[in-house]
């Protein structure tokens, strides 16, 4: 027997899309993946917006060296505070570190009218979606 469908909820707005300068500060936003409460963050890198699960790849631990900080003293690789790993900001590929060949979980985003919008997807919803 099929399971009843359950329609992914419609995009939700995170921020102005000027309060995401290049290489600067991202913004962190609440999600549930599988149920289970996480953080993200979206943050604009070479002029796009990329968005990932704030989860490092070794061990699932937040990433951020204060909130929004994510990018290393360079600005060319996303880094984990805690276990030093660097991520390539434009594909969230693990490039050296305790990650190994990992990824970090990418969540979709768009900007348009000159905001940014999350899409949630079937296995990251946001937080008060009503399951």
């Amino acid at each position: 027997m099929a399971e009843a469908a359950n329609p992914v909820p419609a995009p939700v707005r995170l921020c102005a899309s000027d309060e995401l300068a290049e290489k600067g500060l991202a913004f962190v936003f609440d999600v549930l993946q599988w149920r289970e409460p996480a953080r993200a963050f979206v943050l604009r890198f070479d002029g796009r917006l990329v968005a990932y699960l704030n989860r490092c790849v070794h061990v699932p631990s937040e990433m951020d060296w204060q909130p929004g900080e994510f990018l290393d003293s360079r600005q060319e690789f996303i880094l984990c505070a805690t276990h030093g790993a660097a991520y390539e900001p434009l594909t969230g590929r693990c490039v050296a570190g305790p990650c190994g060949r990992g990824k970090l979980t990418t969540l979709r985003v768009e900007e348009r009218d000159g905001d940014v919008y999350w899409y949630p997807s079937r296995d990251t919803r946001p937080v008060f979606d009503d399951e």
